[in-house]
């Protein structure tokens, strides 16, 4: 199965970080989610960032502020993965041009319905 790097993931069942780590799971995707403040998510180990993947990954989604994720997009970049994700609210213009840079192939748009995932999990 394709796996997915949640950046962002949380505890908290109201936040998207949360809905997309179940999204991946439901739909049978291998889910690491990243989160530097969480030891397990719905019962995953939580990476406290993105270097602490065990591997490669094949979609990074991205649940964080640009001024964060911007700063990881190096480490997303190095860790292989195919798709980089920009959920609403984590974009800018200067992420996306560095991740353009990087050779990064971006999609802004909600991962979680990409999952196949919509309302039900809200």
């Amino acid at each position: 199965m394709p796996s997915i790097a949640v950046i962002g993931a949380s505890n908290d069942r109201r936040k998207y970080g949360n809905h997309a780590v179940r999204a991946y799971q439901a739909q049978g995707w291998t889910v690491y989610p990243v989160n530097p403040r969480e030891k397990l998510i719905e019962g995953l180990i939580a990476f406290a960032t993105v270097a602490d993947l065990p591997g490669p990954v094949d979609r990074a989604s991205l649940y964080v502020p640009p001024e964060v994720g911007i700063e990881l997009l190096d480490a997303i970049h190095a860790r292989g993965a195919k798709e980089l994700w920009i959920n609403p609210g984590s974009g800018s213009p200067e992420l996306l041009a560095r991740a353009e840079q990087l050779g990064l192939a971006t999609v802004e748009a909600c991962s979680i319905i990409a999952a196949g995932e919509g309302q039900e999990l809200l």
